[in-house]
């Protein structure tokens, strides 16, 4: 007799991990419940929800009958992702913190501790679908996190499992209501992948020194307004400029040396839109692709654009079909062949 498959399910206590625990109990895997635990400091106005997730995911674990665990990644975390986070954010890039948590934490770390403790395999939560060890797309394109997952391996892949990728989100509700989950109607995190609701300016004023500098307007070099810290913006930025009436303001540029923040009314300023844009820090989940043309996705939920790839030194140089919008140095541009995700790589 076939000894069972045995899998741990990252559970973070919401609906989507906890259906993933549901369906490969299901499906005849013997699964074990693990709760990461990457981060529980509370910030000003804000309390950190590990304890109540935490709770959420032991709950569904005693209700589906699972073992359950908990992995402490705190110190790890805190130094792979968010100290990452924090210094791309002073060099005045914009990173994406989901991304590296992936990368470092879920698909590296959590994968090693997992199959250390004996399991054979992993499960996720995520909207995606492996195929051996290939990355594609998840069914529902509005919820699909390949974005997100574009720098994991394609090794690490064959050894994960995301039973949602052929599922909408309205349907993983109803199943999990179906089931009688407890976290069925919970609603989705919002804000930072570690911290919750929070907003990225909120949480870098605990780690960085608010420094009050200048916003000009670039066509005309008038000092329009200040600011607390050139930090706190990113290309394309609308709100929170507070420069007075008239036609709004959006952010073109800035200078982290002199702590100044290039503003413009012109929507069609140069600086905002990038035909040609330039990769680094490539990951490609297999094997590299060759030049040509592909599909690229310049944020999350963001329309794919084709664009023609070409391989350098360097990296990789995409000649898109149309001009983008606010492409900022930092952020991720992610590579799709149809609806498999090959890789991608960081804004330079």
């Amino acid at each position: 007799m076939n000894q069972k498959i045995k899998v741990y399910v990252g559970m973070s206590g919401g609906v989507d991990s906890s259906l993933t625990a549901a369906l490969l109990l299901e499906q005849g895997y013997d699964v074990t419940g693990v709760y990461m635990k990457n981060w529980t400091q509370d910030l000003p106005g804000m309390i950190c929800p590990w304890a109540d997730d935490l709770a959420d995911a032991k709950r569904v674990a005693v209700q589906l009958g699972i073992n359950f665990k908990v992995f402490d990644f705190e110190n790890e975390y805190k130094h792979k992702v968010v100290d990452y986070m924090i210094e791309e954010y002073k060099r005045g890039r914009t990173p994406n913190p989901d991304i590296m948590c992936n990368q470092e934490v879920k698909f590296k770390l959590f994968l090693e501790t997992s199959l250390e403790e004996g399991a054979d395999m992993i499960a996720m939560g995520h909207y995606a679908r492996v195929e051996d060890g290939v990355l594609k797309q998840a069914v529902d394109t509005n919820k699909d996190q390949t974005y997100f997952l574009y720098r994991v391996t394609g090794q690490a892949l064959q050894k994960t499992l995301f039973p949602l990728g052929e599922f909408t989100k309205p349907q993983v509700r109803e199943m999990a209501k179906a089931r009688g989950l407890y976290t069925a109607a919970k609603k989705d995190s919002q804000g930072i992948c570690f911290v919750g609701k929070v907003g990225i300016r909120d949480f870098l004023s605990v780690y960085v020194e608010q420094k009050p500098g200048e916003i000009i307007d670039k066509s005309t070099g008038r000092v329009l307004g200040h600011h607390d810290g050139a930090i706190f913006y990113t290309l394309g930025q609308r709100h929170g400029l507070e420069v007075g009436g008239g036609l709004p303001y959006y952010v073109v540029g800035k200078d982290m040396d002199k702590n100044e923040v290039y503003v413009t009314t012109d929507l069609n300023d140069d600086t905002l839109w990038k035909k040609t844009v330039g990769l680094a820090s490539i990951h490609w989940i297999n094997e590299a692709p060759v030049s040509g043309t592909y599909q690229i996705r310049v944020r999350h939920r963001a329309p794919l654009v084709s664009a023609n790839l070409m391989l350098n030194e360097a990296g990789v140089e995409l000649d898109l079909s149309n001009a983008e919008r606010a492409v900022a140095p930092g952020q991720s541009v992610v590579i799709y062949n149809g609806s498999i995700c090959v890789g991608g790589g960081i804004v330079v």
